[in-house]
């Protein structure tokens, strides 16, 4: 069995490889509050005189109340539209997942949930849902959500009874040709299977199909199993059994499964795996209008350079515009990439140009959250600028971008040798007896100015987080 932190460390390594992608079960929208398969065919069930609680075959129980109505299936699709169609809030795990440098993603279920928080986080997705979609691409994309057994919204073709299991590779296949391409060039991450989802089978004989004895690594998160109020032990015993064999089978697939005994488990190791990603991204903080007691020129070298030491060490660098900063790090972070013929794109550099109307300032706020979220460092230089009356002020701007790293939960790089506003903040982190920051900022401390001792000591800070 596979532990939670191998796990985490696994799916960090692969997201930065641009590797991973996301294979969503029925479990992933029950938290939404979307009724899971056995809920969702209670009702028609108990028409053809069934016990869905008895019931494991539940493509069969479709495809047996499709048949006791002449073969018209016109009620379980209804049934799929009611269901899914609704808006439900979308779940802390689905927000975490569309935040993640993720760009494809996989599910049977029929609901909005993943396109939608995609959407909500700024990302162009592109749906596919029948196979008239496949070959059409949307420009500029983010990620592609294929939903292989359609979209609620298009419910009379829907993959539901067994009939539809019949025929997918004659109606659907192509979702299959694509499926098994993914199967073997990434690495999966199966959220919300269940004994109960009717797609399990099916899913694990694709795997199966797809791989050779050179199998790829795929990995499965599983609820343990409980033992339920008044549950007989046998009952119990029996059902812990049958999930023993069924991770085995899981494992004869290539698939790691990691067990939890609460589904909050699974949130928590999703928040894990971003915050060890977000530490691979620093967000460099820093303005100055005036540069005492080193020349404007000093203070432009100090930040092209560090900036192009942070990107050799592999970070990816985020940063506005500020004031006598900004540009500095934007020309040394262009310096590096085109020394090294690597691309000038957001694998490496996110540029966040403030707006200077009256419109724009009124979104600083918003911006700078934005801008934030994509780090989990954050770098705070010097900070400084002109207020109204033309006198030198500390720059409330870098103040905010504290605090928003602070909430955040970034680990904070005051550098309190630049002076202004940056020693401030170096002695706040260093004075919070809450702070539960482990970087040891002693030698950022306003008594060392020398700036290549700086940049030297910012970068053997970053490569005992590395």
């Amino acid at each position: 069995m596979m532990r939670k932190q191998t796990l985490i460390k696994k799916l960090v390594e692969e997201i930065e490889n641009n590797n991973l992608a996301i294979f969503a079960g029925a479990g992933l929208s029950v938290g939404a509050g979307f009724v899971d398969w056995k809920n969702l065919l209670r009702d028609l069930a108990d028409e053809i005189g069934l016990d869905v609680d008895k019931e494991y075959d539940l493509i069969s129980l479709a495809q047996y109340h499709t048949n006791e109505k002449g073969g018209n299936r016109s009620e379980i699709n209804k049934l799929i539209l009611n269901e899914f169609s609704h808006n439900k809030t979308i779940t802390e795990n689905h927000e975490i997942l569309a935040r993640l440098p993720i760009d494809t993603y996989w599910t049977t279920n029929y609901d909005s949930l993943i396109e939608r928080s995609l959407k909500e986080s700024g990302k162009v997705v592109d749906i596919k849902h029948n196979v008239n979609q496949l070959p059409i691409s949307i420009r500029n994309r983010d990620a592609i959500l294929y939903k292989m057994h359609g979209d609620c919204t298009d419910s009379t073709n829907a993959v539901l009874i067994k009939d539809d299991y019949e025929k997918y590779h004659l109606n659907r296949g192509e979702f299959f040709t694509a499926l098994r391409g993914d199967l073997l060039t990434k690495r999966f991450l199966f959220l919300g299977l269940s004994f109960s989802d009717p797609n399990i089978d099916y899913i694990l004989s694709r795997i199966r199909s797809s791989y050779n004895e050179n199998q790829p690594q795929h990995y499965c998160i599983l609820k343990n199993t409980n033992k339920l109020k008044n549950e007989q032990q046998a009952d119990f015993d029996y059902r812990k059994r049958k999930q023993e064999l069924f991770i085995g089978d899981l494992k004869r697939v290539g698939i790691q499964t990691v067990l939890v005994d609460d589904y909050q488990e699974i949130t928590e190791i999703l928040l894990e795996v971003e915050k060890s990603q977000k530490q691979k991204t620093i967000f460099i903080s820093g303005a100055a209008e005036d540069y005492a007691p080193y020349s404007q020129q000093e203070v432009e070298n100090f930040v092209s350079s560090l900036t192009q030491e942070i990107l050799k060490l592999g970070y990816r660098v985020v940063t506005g515009f500020g004031l006598g900063i900004g540009s500095s790090v934007i020309s040394g972070a262009v310096k590096y990439l085109l020394e090294n013929r690597l691309k000038i794109d957001e694998d490496h550099l996110v540029l966040r140009p403030f707006p200077q109307n009256e419109e724009g300032r009124q979104l600083w706020t918003a911006y700078r959250k934005d801008m934030i979220s994509y780090a989990g460092i954050s770098i705070f230089l010097f900070g400084n600028k002109i207020d109204s009356e033309g006198k030198i002020v500390d720059s409330n701007g870098m103040q905010e971008e504290f605090d928003i790293s602070k909430t955040n939960g970034n680990t904070l790089l005051p550098v309190g040798g630049t002076g202004s506003i940056s020693r401030n903040l170096w002695e706040s982190v260093s004075d919070d007896e809450g702070n539960h920051q482990t970087i040891d900022i002693n030698s950022l401390a306003p008594s060392v100015t020398d700036l290549e001792t700086i940049k030297n000591n910012i970068l053997t800070i970053l490569q005992g987080i590395k």
